[in-house]
């Protein structure tokens, strides 16, 4: 890929300029037929205003017109095997048209309030880039492809479930020639470590994938869609690079693949509710097929309660699951909460050691200094509980540390009775960054900062880490309640699941309120002038008030923030 390095703007054309050594490529965008053609630096008019940029998001068309979406500042997280990661930390979103005069009243009201969804999804921390290594793709997955596979271009050949600018590149992917100008963009986590343990220095790195397909928010995405595509499911890669060996360890997470809801409608904890009519089990082999095409052998781990509301959804996994007598495929559940109860964590380890001998089956992927490939990893592990976040991120952190363990050993790097959790320079970073790991995940789908992290930073549970807890709790509800369809509409905008036309109808963004939100509203009407109608106001006022709260309390889906650009799922 071409290093971006300025954007220059005439008012007919943008054009893109690569900074490489001995590169003259231009990249020019009419503005107004939209077409896009390479060129040289010899045709950027000398007037055209020009700025520093760092990469291309892609295109996508508002109700105005075509907008433009750049990169406008990175910071560097570390190196790959000797390639610079970068975090994109802004953007700009620049319009084709040079004004909205051509639109109503409405339609600018209309075309601002998209503006501001992908401005929404674009301030959401954790977009990463590298403009000559593929960060969609596991060390493993590189190490197996092709000679005609690594000749392709970074946009041809990433996965497309990791590429969370895929839909604004597509004017980009039907031109091959523009392709180096196009950057491939993951969302999720990527944090890059040098560590020392008995005077040895080696790279450790954990990078989280969060996939677009049926991305979204909590509460208003779960469950899987008719492709199998499970809610909130992110490949978490552990790396470790030392004297020129790698090794690296892959684990999934991901919403109970079969077809439920839990959609918010003012009360604490939704219940959640099972499809009647639909079929699971197809859904679910959709799902398990590709895991096991892409991963191998999967061992899932269901961490939800297995009482109240939480068990229906157990229950249905477990039966599903024994359903499609596949023996690629293992299911073990453990009550988390019920286990975990009156502060025991460490009651975990039974968790671990229950899947120990599977995760020595599975392995992982080990390539010595000279190149040679040790392993392969045969299997993940493809945790969940009910968001896939909190407990599940600690059940990750603490395989991943054995996996590490043993991984250390066999390079080198620990000595054979040594343990990782006794090298407490290491222990500190290593615990620190599945913590932030977990805040950026939850962050992404819930909203707030993930729960249970004093855990996973300390190794134990605190007081002041449930108080916490409980303050992100409340933030997570305001959010789910009142903010959270906007996001879920942004996220459905920005990955091109909602497309706008400029057209002259109206957008599903001017729904009208019905009859129960004039019930709300009665409440707070009627004044009155004299002390009589001040009563008789105050006892209409009293009244009103009860029904009012009784018509929300019934109605609680109602007066959520629900999204408005595409059609809700029809659960029973």
């Amino acid at each position: 890929f071409y290093t971006v390095a300025y954007q220059h703007t005439s008012p007919e054309k943008f054009y893109i300029e690569a900074c490489d050594d001995g590169a003259d490529a231009v990249l020019a965008i009419d503005r107004v037929s939209n077409e896009m053609t390479l060129t040289g630096k010899k045709d950027v008019p000398p007037s055209a205003n020009t700025r520093p940029i760092c990469g291309i998001m892609g295109s996508v068309r508002l109700v105005a017109g075509m907008y433009l979406i750049v990169i406008t500042k990175k910071r560097n997280v570390g190196s790959l095997l000797g390639h610079a990661v970068w975090k994109a930390v802004d953007f700009d979103v620049i319009s084709y048209k040079k004004t909205v005069l051509h639109l109503t009243e409405d339609q600018t009201q209309d075309n601002k309030t998209f503006l501001s969804m992908i401005n929404n999804v674009l301030t959401t921390d954790g977009f990463y880039f590298c403009t000559d290594y593929d960060l969609t793709h596991t060390l493993q997955r590189l190490a197996n492809v092709s000679h005609d596979f690594q000749e392709m271009s970074l946009l041809e050949r990433a996965d497309q479930r990791f590429v969370w600018n895929g839909s604004l590149l597509r004017e980009f992917l039907a031109q091959p020639e523009l392709h180096k100008f196009a950057i491939p963009v993951v969302h999720g986590f990527i944090v890059m470590k040098p560590c020392r343990i008995n005077g040895k220095i080696f790279e450790w790195i954990l990078i989280s994938r969060r996939s677009c397909f049926r991305a979204g928010v909590r509460y208003y995405v779960r469950g899987i869609d008719s492709e199998g595509h499970a809610a909130n499911f992110v490949e978490t890669e552990q790396i470790v690079l030392y004297n020129g060996g790698r090794a690296s360890f892959v684990q999934t997470r991901g919403s109970m693949p079969f077809f439920w809801s839990q959609r918010p409608n003012l009360k604490y904890k939704p219940k959640p509710l099972i499809s009647k009519n639909t079929n699971h089990m197809d859904g679910i082999q959709r799902h398990f097929d590709s895991q096991v095409l892409i991963y191998g052998k999967q061992t899932i781990l269901n961490l939800v309660n297995q009482k109240g509301s939480e068990k229906p959804l157990e229950q249905a996994f477990a039966k599903m699951v024994s359903g499609m007598e596949n023996g690629m495929i293992k299911y073990v559940a453990f009550d988390f909460h019920k286990e975990c109860s009156r502060m025991r964590w460490d009651r975990l380890n039974i968790l671990v050691d229950n899947v120990a001998e599977t995760q020595d089956e599975y392995s992982c992927f080990l390539v010595d200094t000279e190149g040679k490939v040790l392993s392969q990893q045969k299997g993940t592990f493809r945790s969940n509980c009910m968001d896939c976040l909190d407990r599940t991120n600690v059940i990750q952190s603490m395989l991943a540390r054995r996996s590490i363990q043993s991984q250390l050993q066999r390079m080198g790097v620990l000595h054979v009775a040594q343990r990782i959790e006794e090298q407490a320079d290491f222990e500190k970073i290593y615990k620190n960054a599945w913590a932030d790991n977990a805040n950026a995940c939850a962050k992404q789908y819930a909203g707030t900062g993930a729960l249970k992290t004093d855990f996973t930073r300390t190794g134990k549970r605190t007081q002041m880490g449930l108080v916490m807890d409980g303050v992100n709790s409340a933030i997570r509800y305001y959010k789910n309640n009142f903010s959270d369809g906007f996001r879920q509409d942004s996220i459905d905008l920005f990955l091109g699941n909602y497309a706008v036309y400029e057209t002259d109808g109206s957008t599903p963004l001017r729904i009208q309120k019905d009859w129960k939100f004039l019930t709300v509203m009665v409440s707070l009407s009627f004044p009155g002038d004299t002390w009589t109608e001040t009563l008789a106001y105050v006892l209409f006022w009293g009244t009103a008030a009860a029904v009012t709260a009784a018509v929300i309390v019934f109605n609680g889906r109602d007066f959520v923030d629900a999204p408005k650009l595409v059609q809700k799922e029809k659960m029973d």
